[in-house]
C-alpha cells in the first residue's frame, strides 16, 4: 500500500463510517476501481479507531454527562433514571455485533470470503437502502434520547449486527431500526454514533493487537497511521454534518446514493469490470 491508497481510504473511511452508506463497501469498492487490492477486514477495523476518536471527541460532552449520572443513578438505586438506562441500552446493544463477530471472525477477514463478494456488497447496498426507505417513512418522530431504553438499545443492537456484511452499513442499519422505532431522525442517529463507540473500540482493538502480534513493519505502521489520522478529522466533519442534516431533511438521498451505488456495482461486476 502507498501513501496515497492510505490517505484515500482515510478520506473513505471518514466520510463514509456515519453517513448511513457503508464504510466497509466503499473500503471494499474503492480500491477494486483503482485496481489496488482488498485492503482486508483487518486494515478496515484497525484506521476505524480514527473514527472512534472523532465520536468520542464530538460527543465527549454526553459520555461524561450519561456515565456519571448512570454511576450516580446506580448509587442512589434509581434504575429508571434516564442516563442509566441509556447506558445500559448501549451496553446491551454492544453484545449482538460482539457475539455474532467473534463467531464469524475468521470468515470475515478471509479477502475471499463470499460475504466480501462484491456482489454481495451491491445486493445488501440496495436491500437496506429499500429498508431505510421503509423507516423513513413509517418513522413517527414522536419519541426522542430521553426515553430510549434497555429494549431499544437491545433492539437497535441487533440492527448493528447486519453490518458484519459489507454494504449493510453499521450506521444505516441501526439508524433504520432506530427510526422504525419511531426515534427522531436527529436522536436516532445520536443513538446510533453512541451506541457504535465499544463495538468499534473492541474491533479495532483487537484487530490492532493482532496486527501487531504478527509484526508490523515500518511501511504498516505508516499507512495504518496515516489511514487513522485522515479518518480521524473527516469522519468528525461528517458527524456534525450529518446530524445537522437529519434536523431538517429525510433520508432519501442517502436510499438514492444506496441504490445507485448498489446497482452500479452489480453491473460492474456483471461486467467484469470490477473484481
Amino acid at each position: 500500500m502507498t501513501i496515497i491508497e492510505a490517505i484515500v481510504l482515510g478520506v473513505v473511511q471518514g466520510l463514509t463510517e456515519f453517513l448511513p452508506i457503508s464504510s466497509t463497501a466503499h473500503l471494499r469498492v474503492v480500491p477494486a476501481l483503482f485496481g489496488w487490492g482488498d485492503p482486508g477486514a483487518a486494515y478496515s477495523a484497525v484506521i476505524q479507531l480514527g473514527s472512534v476518536v472523532a465520536v468520542l471527541s464530538y460527543f465527549r460532552t454526553d459520555i461524561v454527562h450519561i456515565v456519571g449520572g448512570a454511576i450516580n443513578a446506580a448509587k442512589a438505586g434509581d434504575f429508571k433514571s434516564e442516563d442509566f438506562r441509556l447506558l445500559c441500552g448501549i451496553c446491551l446493544g454492544t453484545l449482538p455485533v460482539c457475539i455474532i463477530g467473534l463467531l464469524l471472525k475468521h470468515l470475515l477477514e478471509q479477502n475471499n470470503s463470499p460475504l466480501r463478494a462484491l456482489a454481495v456488497v451491491g445486493a445488501a447496498s440496495i436491500v437496506m437502502g429499500l429498508l431505510l426507505l421503509f423507516a423513513d417513512k413509517a418513522n413517527k418522530q414522536n419519541r426522542n434520547m430521553s426515553v430510549v431504553g434497555i429494549r431499544d438499545g437491545l433492539l437497535v443492537g441487533l440492527g448493528q449486527a447486519l453490518a458484519l456484511i459489507p454494504g449493510c452499513s453499521r450506521s444505516g442499519s441501526t439508524l433504520t431500526v432506530a427510526m422504525l422505532l419511531n426515534i427522531k431522525r436527529e436522536d436516532a442517529a445520536r443513538f446510533s454514533f453512541l451506541l457504535g463507540i465499544p463495538a468499534i473500540i473492541l474491533s479495532g482493538l483487537l484487530e490492532l493487537k493482532e496486527c501487531v502480534a504478527s509484526g508490523l513493519t515500518q511501511d504498516t505502521s505508516l499507512d495504518l497511521l496515516t489511514g487513522f489520522i485522515v479518518a480521524t478529522i473527516f469522519s468528525y466533519v461528517s458527524i456534525g454534518w450529518l446530524l445537522k442534516y437529519l434536523k431538517s431533511h429525510s433520508t432519501i438521498v442517502f436510499v438514492i446514493y444506496r441504490l445507485l451505488f448498489g446497482a452500479a456495482i452489480l453491473f460492474m461486476t456483471s461486467q467484469s469490470l470490477i473484481h
